[in-house]
């Protein structure tokens, strides 16, 4: 029988021309083959999609920014894939404080647009990734300690629901709902298509900073930010990355909402370790700060794959964790592999763990890591170091972060949302029963 919904939006079937430059994600690893693309305009084209996809019986991936980490998260063979990345309007209410924006944005573009009208708008560690995805689990950067988590800053969300229909969610309308928006996670409870954020006015300069020390004293450092940046001023914001040692080197990028004098001095503890090879610290006008901040990003001709894993530090590591790091480090080799560590604290610190989806409040920094490979018959040795350094690291860290999933954790909701999972499977079965919104990680609706 064939459908009473018609497709609406951009539609490209399998076999159309443009079908392969619709298959492309940011990671080849996550590539498949759906059925249909169908990029929408506007949020009936959503609506019509998930009848359509309810009507054919065919699976459904929302996907908006393209850099799903794990497969058949943001695609799906035989299925339908709602990209929303056309849906772009942004509306800044400078009065109110408020910004809505379509959740085809990229994260780059909001924060841009924003810092040239002089209002700060939050952003993870690359432009490109979209304002969708990173919002509902969580969305972590630079900002967060001054003014908390992406999801933090959501004042209300629009959502089309597994029956089609146009839902609103705020404190006062479907808080439930609301409240499992923020850190819940993309693919769960229905297709995003607006976000109402709050936002705050920018200073007018605000310092930046790049170091880079020699891969040899990764441990030395590592130390030292594990203790320093944790506990230094809220308003710093502070990403330390350490390279393979084939190639690589420790570097630490990050902004401070203050001047150059106060920000060197801040910076003195960590700068002090070491000796390193190349210092960059300097006060910009805001918006160049976030041009800084989010270099561009290689979209869609990345040639490598790459398998991520993460967790939460709640106090420094010891000397046995710093033996797998090495180990990790050693064996990996693809330029962008490695470990990442982003400080906590703050405003994040705030928000009492059950007061919104995300739970894990208390850690002082976040940690992930991954490896990088281009010939597929590399792809089961790279997936395993990464899992196995997880298990080796297990002790030490608390908890994973749902925008950086990792399939090889088994029995993950208590993983990524801890006490909040079983709350998230209530929601869950009050918006979505009968689990039509589902991907190899998603949350199962509580049994009633």
């Amino acid at each position: 029988m064939p459908s009473k919904t018609k497709l609406t939006g951009r539609v490209v079937f399998r076999g159309d021309p443009g079908y392969d430059a619709a298959r492309k994600n940011w990671d080849p690893h996550t590539d498949r083959f759906p059925k249909v693309f169908v990029f929408a305009q506007k949020t009936q084209d959503v609506s019509n999609a998930i009848k359509w996809a309810r009507e054919n019986k065919v699976p459904i991936r929302p996907r908006s920014g393209r850099h799903a980490l794990e497969v058949n998260l943001s695609q799906v063979n035989g299925g339908i894939v709602i990209d929303v990345s056309e849906m772009k309007k942004i509306r800044l209410n400078k009065k109110a404080g408020t910004v809505v924006v379509e959740t085809g944005n990229q994260v780059g573009r909001i924060a841009k647009t924003l810092a040239k009208q002089g209002f700060i708008a939050p952003f993870g560690d690359s432009p490109t990734v979209g304002i969708g995805g990173i919002t509902l689990g969580g969305g972590i950067g630079p900002l967060q300690r001054t003014i908390g988590l992406i999801s933090d800053n959501l004042l209300e969300v629009e959502m089309v629901d597994a029956k089609g229909r146009v839902m609103r969610a705020n404190k006062k309308c479907n808080p439930d709902l609301f409240w499992a928006s923020r850190g819940g996670g993309g693919g769960n409870f229905g297709v995003y298509t607006k976000y109402k954020l709050k936002t705050v006015r920018a200073p007018a300069k605000a310092t930046v900073f790049s170091i880079v020390w020699p891969w040899n004293q990764f441990e030395k450092v590592l130390k030292k930010w594990q203790v320093w940046a944790p506990s230094v001023d809220t308003r710093l914001g502070s990403e330390l990355t350490i390279g393979p040692k084939k190639g690589g080197n420790v570097s630490m990028l990050g902004m401070f909402l203050g001047s150059k004098t106060e920000a060197v001095r801040l910076l003195k503890p960590i700068t002090s370790v070491g000796t390193p090879t190349q210092q960059t610290i300097k006060l910009l006008p805001y918006p160049e700060v976030v041009d800084f901040m989010l270099a561009p990003d290689p979209i869609l001709t990345q040639r490598f794959s790459n398998q991520f894993s993460s967790g939460f530090g709640r106090r420094p590591f010891p000397d046995r964790a710093y033996k797998s790091i090495r180990e990790f480090l050693e064996k990996v080799e693809g330029k962008d592999a490695g470990f990442f560590f982003l400080n906590w604290g703050g405003a994040i610190a705030r928000i009492a763990p059950r007061d919104t989806a995300f739970y894990w409040r208390d850690p002082k920094f976040y940690v992930e890591w991954n490896s990088n490979w281009s010939k597929k018959s590399e792809a089961a040795k790279n997936i395993a170091v990464v899992r196995e350094t997880r298990r080796k690291l297990q002790p030490y860290i608390v908890g994973s972060y749902i925008n950086v999933p990792d399939q090889g954790i088994k029995h993950s909701g208590p993983v990524y949302y801890g006490a909040n999972y079983p709350r998230l499977r209530r929601v869950k079965a009050k918006y979505d029963p009968e689990n039509v919104f589902n991907n190899p990680q998603s949350i199962p609706p509580a049994r009633v």
